[in-house]
């Protein structure tokens, strides 16, 4: 029996010895809870984080109530954080917003295209592979284009036979991120355009940004709330010619397609995650440390961009992080918002290209290090990176998305040819082509005009300020657990919103790479460690009493014998 207290008490020695070198010191996985509100444009992205870092003791809840909700609550303290794609201080026709009085900063966390989403139908069959020049999208989004077999539209798919049906613009019903992202675009590119309708809607001049798009009554123009509102509206079977903008990303998860949007080359591409991180290296940046716009975007040079790959409506999405202790910020609160932001700079980037997004490159991704650090509570962490697991540039600092970007294929330059090949959710979709140079389609009005040029231009991407991965997308999508699937139902449509976010499980990550939060890393180890000395506590607690009782028996059976 000594020798048997012996070898048990050695036991408990090893397995305390195993736990002191398998598990972190207690705040290193200890979090407090963290809310923040904000932009549906990177819902899908953020929802999906969220989902990934509860595994690792973070609970974070995120109201997808768009930008205009965002900054308003984390301005008024409601929230710890916002998400926006609209910085504080812009105009919207002469009224100017002010900033918040709590301390704050901008961080991107996430870069996108605005894609125009549709439904349309030739004989019954679904169009997949639309093209559209920007003067063409600015037209039918100031009325001026109403019907699918318009000539102009024609021109921009020679192989299509276009039906006459009347075109349904469908945009936001509230102050929304997406809304500010198109209208800037437009107002830059098609400024006339956008002028006209703004003086038809009664709108001061010259109209600019807005993250209200102003509906005509009459126009025959459909708003709907939120990001699922809109994807939703045109999915349905009675809303045939419907089209809308969004993020690519709600395209996918819903299994429609997007128009392929003329760029500065003359060729028609659409917003996947190299597109949009080629087009991103002529994003200009406020590098100006000291400034209240550091990190904010200029998108002007990305609108103009003659590289054949890029997508022009290309552009960042941004946290609003909290920089003073002051309610409802807590130490604790910044422990996990730092910790949080760091998970989505680096692994999080990872889930970007197959929800729909691009991923952030090298210099975003270390200009947000410094962000993380200045919201109190941030732990100091020892961060290289080299150990920053982000898909988007290798270890020298390369921007490798943007070196093997691929380049438009020949049928998507502006002409008389046009590609079969569909996009976005319906990208295994090919729509049957009329043969070449047969008649087109009739009626309509308008004038045609193309936005941009038409030589395809050469010269190749210079690595800077975007990137993304390589992927496909699933059918049925994600937009994350912890999202909106489910039971719930839209209030705008009638849908179920899950019908619209997809099935994908939402703790699903993309990549096994190990991820440091702090100083201690998460799984790998620790988590071999801690099974092993589960498995040593349970010898610990009944071979003793087990081995006992055999000795026990045996002696007595020794003794009658």
């Amino acid at each position: 029996m000594k020798r048997l207290r012996a070898a048990a008490s050695a036991l408990a020695l090893m397995l305390c010895t195993l736990l002191a070198l398998g598990q972190p010191p207690a705040h290193a996985d200890t979090y407090a809870s963290i809310s923040g509100s904000g932009s549906t444009w990177s819902a899908n992205a953020i929802q999906q984080w969220i989902a990934s870092v509860h595994k690792y003791g973070m609970t974070v809840s995120y109201n997808d109530n768009a930008s205009t909700q965002g900054r308003q609550q984390f301005k008024d303290g409601v929230t710890d954080f916002g998400v926006s794609e609209i910085p504080y201080g812009t105009s919207e026709f002469g009224v100017r917003e002010a900033p918040p009085k709590r301390g704050y900063a901008y961080m991107p966390i996430v870069a996108g295209g605005t894609a125009f989403m549709y439904n349309l139908k030739i004989g019954g069959k679904r169009v997949t592979n639309l093209r559209l020049s920007g003067n063409t999208v600015a037209k039918i989004f100031t009325g001026v284009i109403k019907n699918w077999n318009d000539p102009q539209i024609h021109r921009d798919n020679p192989r299509l036979t276009l039906p006459s049906r009347k075109i349904i613009p469908v945009v936001r019903a509230e102050g929304s991120g997406s809304t500010a992202q198109f209208t800037l675009w437009m107002s830059k590119q098609q400024g006339s355009l956008w002028n006209a309708y703004c003086r038809r809607a009664g709108k001061p001049l010259p109209c600019g940004e807005t993250s209200d798009f102003p509906v005509i009554p009459g126009t025959g123009f459909i708003a709907q709330q939120g990001s699922l509102g809109v994807s939703g509206y045109i999915r349905q079977d009675y809303s045939e010619g419907a089209i809308g903008y969004d993020e690519y990303s709600y395209a996918l998860t819903s299994g429609f397609p997007v128009a392929k949007v003329e760029n500065a080359a003359g060729y028609y591409t659409e917003p996947t995650a190299s597109n949009v991180a080629v087009a991103l290296t002529k994003a200009r940046i406020n590098t100006s440390k000291g400034s209240s716009e550091y990190l904010t975007q200029i998108l002007d040079d990305v609108y103009a961009f003659r590289d054949p790959r890029t997508y022009p409506l290309s552009s960042y999405s941004y946290i609003i992080l909290p920089t003073k202790l002051e309610s409802p910020l807590t130490e604790a609160k910044g422990k996990t918002l730092a910790a949080f932001g760091y998970y989505f700079l680096c692994q999080g980037q990872a889930q970007a290209d197959p929800l729909g997004y691009s991923a952030l490159p090298i210099n975003l991704v270390q200009a947000g290090f410094d962000q993380l650090k200045k919201i109190p509570g941030a732990v100091p962490q020892s961060i290289d990176i080299k150990g920053c697991h982000n898909p988007t540039f290798s270890t020298d600092g390369t921007n490798t998305l943007v070196k093997s970007a691929p380049f438009p294929k020949p049928c998507d330059k502006a002409g008389n040819d046009q590609c079969a090949d569909g996009t976005a959710g319906a990208s295994n979709q090919k729509t049957p082509l009329k043969p070449a140079g047969a008649g087109g389609s009739t009626g309509g009005t308008g004038t045609a005009t193309t936005s941009g040029g038409t030589t395809a231009g050469n010269g190749s991407a210079t690595a800077g300020t975007s990137g993304g991965t390589a992927g496909t997308s699933t059918a049925g999508g994600s937009s994350g657990a912890g999202g909106t699937s489910g039971g719930a139902v839209d209030p705008d449509t009638g849908l179920a919103t899950g019908d619209s976010t997809g099935t994908t499980g939402g703790d699903q990550d993309v990549t096994a790479s190990e991820v440091t939060v702090g100083s201690e890393p998460f799984g790998g180890l620790r988590t071999w460690l801690m099974g092993l000395s589960a498995l040593l506590l349970l010898l610990v607690v009944l071979a003793p009493p087990t081995i006992a009782r055999r000795i026990s028996g045996k002696g007595r059976r020794d003794e009658r014998a």
